[in-house]
């Protein structure tokens, strides 16, 4: 009667006393935020002050648990919780390992083929005293059945995507023995992070589990052993979880409701939030604890096609050769092309960051578009004095702001785990983002964001300017979690990642080295004059030689440089080619000069122009600016051929040694008198004459008939000294003739 008494008073006061304090603490932050009371979204939340000093002082480090699990899964993950404990130390910091399990393409469905014992070996490391300094994450995102379910219940906690199941566990094999049950009994009884009757239920579909309520709470019992607890407790209600002859499975949301897992979380931010990390303790580590293949890659200066191009052909060189698991991009831009910065921003947000770590070092500056491009990578480290986003080289287009902001909002920021507000203010100088407070949690949006995401936000001061792109200085932009970390130098980033060596710089190559020459201005105006000028010289000499040879160097180079350089494509060769087959038509097969010679003259500068910029028409001061280089690079070359042809004219025929290529012209009295010659000669009768060149036509040139020296002229083709020709037109003194097939 006593102790009933006491059960009574126990129910009546203490109780509720005990439930009142926990809502307490738990409305003054100091009980861990469930998963669900942290709003639909689940999105990463950064701390203030206090919260973040006891954020750093656990170290989080991902991996990537492959299924099925074999002997290599094991020795890989003896390597990275090795590595994850000393760096842990080395930061005086709690490690927190998280092994997220991942089914590869093609792999067995839902993970399932994992081995018994292999995986017992597995548990028993996972569980045993050499990670007892750590904390052990489970997070499965994706079904996960077989055996691979004992290494989930090994570690210390499970975090699962709502539509996940765990279980059926036994599903691999024929018959449930012995061995197999009291392997799930013993880690579950060392971890307790799922109840041994639930491990069992798990493993064996004959195995009914029962769920019973007592004054103490929820409890998971098999049905043998309800009894024995009713001797200690009241048994208040009793309700099966796995009835016997079903395969015992639970899903995240389930499991979550059921109090067996303490958070949901659809991705890896979600999980760096339910555990309270900074978002890249959930980067994965490509190296799995064995040692960095690391190289680096520089981008300075102005950002345009030319870069992009060359750090994308750089990295892709490198991984496939090198076989490299860790990318630094030293950046120190002040930002150019918008839609260039954005190519290579989604490049990088794409790889795959459970094979490669890609880390952006910023020592001086990453101004505008350039911001995005370091952003893009899993992690940014950056000076004390660096600069972050702001005002930069130049001034993108309203059209071009939107496209970059749709692009952060929809594919960087989810890409990255991270809000998209402050990144694409750094584009655009209209958007207002404000500071918002939940708790002790602090994070950055704009009104559009904020109305994406969950439960009640209290706003603060506005971090942009009106009228200015966003901009932070080295502690600023960790401060709004922009920026990982600042480090002094760049042995302080080496530091950082443990990385033995500097990682191997990987350079542009003497073939881009060239490139990069040819593309210049001054050497693309040189080869458009020295080819237009080898062109023009070709068409005034009989024959192919080197002036046609000269030509197709020039124009061949022009265009192989800017398709490297990624502004010249199949297109621009195809405008040239037409526009010059064209002018050659007018020439020799249309005599004067109309719609084929001014439209194929046309084709020829608007390739030249299209094959010296990435965009059609200029849309912005910077796009300008690329025009306008371009026109003046084309009209100096012009004018460089035009001059050089009249000199050519001038200089050539009293050449020794290429007088004969090209008919000097009249001068003086000679000139007077053929003038006068030509004014008052009839040469019809010439009509249908044969006779033979003295001097090469080009396409003018003088031919004999008989003892007659005249004044010809071609169709427009070019004609060799001593070959025979015949009078086909007779206009006054005007004698055109043409070569004499077969003679």
């Amino acid at each position: 009667m006593r102790q009933d008494g006491l059960l009574m008073s126990f129910r009546q006061y203490l109780a509720p006393a005990i439930a009142a304090m926990g809502m307490a603490a738990l409305w003054l932050g100091l009980l861990p935020l469930a998963r669900e009371g942290w709003g639909a979204d689940g999105r990463g939340l950064r701390p203030e002050a206090e919260g973040r000093e006891a954020r750093d002082a656990r170290f989080g480090a991902t991996m990537r648990l492959s299924l099925p699990i074999d002997d290599r899964t094991r020795r890989e993950v003896e390597r990275f919780a090795s590595r994850a404990l000393a760096e842990a130390a080395n930061r005086d910091a709690r490690p927190v390992l998280i092994f997220e399990f991942f089914i590869p393409p093609g792999g067995e469905e839902h993970g399932r083929g994992s081995d018994f014992f292999t995986t017992h070996g597995l548990a028993e490391y996972l569980s045993g005293k050499q990670l007892n300094r750590a904390t052990t994450v489970a997070y499965l995102p994706r079904t996960v059945q077989g055996h691979a379910v004992l290494a989930a219940i090994a570690c210390d906690e499970i975090i699962m995507a709502p539509g996940a199941e765990l279980g059926p566990a036994g599903v691999d094999d024929e018959l449930i023995d012995e061995t197999r049950r009291s392997v799930y009994r013993k880690i579950a009884e060392r971890r307790r992070t799922v109840p041994v009757a639930v491990a069992l239920g798990l493993l064996d579909p004959r195995i009914e589990v029962l769920r019973i309520e007592t004054e103490l709470g929820r409890e998971y019992v098999l049905p043998d052993e309800v009894e024995a607890v009713g001797k200690t407790r009241t048994v208040e209600s009793t309700n099966t979880l796995f009835p016997a002859g079903q395969p015992g499975r639970l899903t995240g949301r389930e499991a979550r409701s059921l109090g067996l897992i303490d958070y949901l979380a659809a991705d890896r931010p979600d999980v760096a939030s339910a555990l309270g990390l900074a978002p890249d303790a959930l980067l994965l580590d490509p190296s799995l604890g064995s040692r960095w293949r690391a190289i680096r890659v520089d981008v300075k200066g102005p950002v345009g096609a030319t870069t992009t191009r060359q750090v994308q052909r750089l990295i892709d060189d490198a991984v496939r050769e090198r076989d490299v698991n860790f990318v630094c991009l030293w950046i120190d831009s002040p930002g150019g092309s918008l839609v260039d910065s954005m190519t290579l921003a989604n490049y990088l947000a794409g790889l795959d960051s459970g094979k490669i770590r890609t880390v952006a070092y910023v020592p001086q500056q990453a101004l505008a578009d350039a911001a995005l491009i370091a952003l893009a990578c899993d992690q940014t480290l950056v000076h004390p004095g660096a600069r972050l986003g702001g005002a930069g080289a130049y001034q993108p287009s309203e059209r071009e702001i939107e496209q970059a902001r749709h692009t952060v909002r929809e594919s960087l920021a989810p890409a990255k785990g991270r809000s998209w507000s402050l990144p694409a203010a750094m584009i655009d100088p209209e958007l207002a983002v404000y500071e918002y407070r939940r708790l002790n949690w602090v994070e950055y949006f704009s009104e559009e964001e904020l109305g994406e995401q969950g439960g009640d936000w209290e706003q603060g001061r506005r971090v942009t300017t009106p009228g200015e792109p966003f901009r932070a200085r080295g502690p600023e932009a960790v401060e709004y979690g922009l920026a990982t970390r600042v480090v002094e130098s760049f042995a302080e980033l080496k530091r950082y990642f443990a990385l033995e060596d500097d990682p191997y710089l990987v350079a542009p190559g003497w073939a881009d080295h060239l490139v990069e020459v040819l593309a210049a201005p001054g050497v693309t105006m040189l080869l458009l004059i020295i080819g237009g000028f080898a062109l023009y010289f070709e068409l005034h000499t009989p024959g192919l030689g080197i002036g046609g040879f000269l030509a197709t160097l020039c124009f061949v180079l022009f265009f192989w440089a800017n398709y490297l350089g990624g502004t010249a494509g199949w297109l621009e060769v195809m405008l040239f080619t037409v526009g010059v087959a064209c002018v050659l038509l007018e020439l020799f097969v249309l005599p004067g000069f109309g719609v084929f010679g001014l439209g194929g003259g046309a084709l020829v500068v608007l390739s030249l122009v299209l094959a010296s910029q990435t965009f059609i028409v200029p849309r912005n001061p910077y796009q300008m600016a690329q025009f306008q280089q371009s026109m003046l690079t084309i009209a100096g070359a012009g004018v460089g051929i035009a001059v050089a042809a009249v000199l050519a004219q001038r200089w050539i025929p009293r050449t020794p040694g290429l007088r004969h290529m090209v008919l000097a012209p009249l001068e003086g009295d000679e000139a007077v008198d053929l003038s006068r010659r030509e004014a008052i000669v009839d040469l019809a009768d010439l009509l249908g004459k044969r006779g033979q060149t003295t001097t090469p036509l080009t396409p003018s040139g003088k031919a004999r008939f008989g003892n007659l020296l005249v004044d010809v002229l071609t169709g427009g083709e070019a004609l060799a000294r001593g070959t025979p020709v015949e009078v086909v037109e007779v206009h006054g003194n005007r004698v055109i003739v043409c070569e004499v097939a077969g003679a």
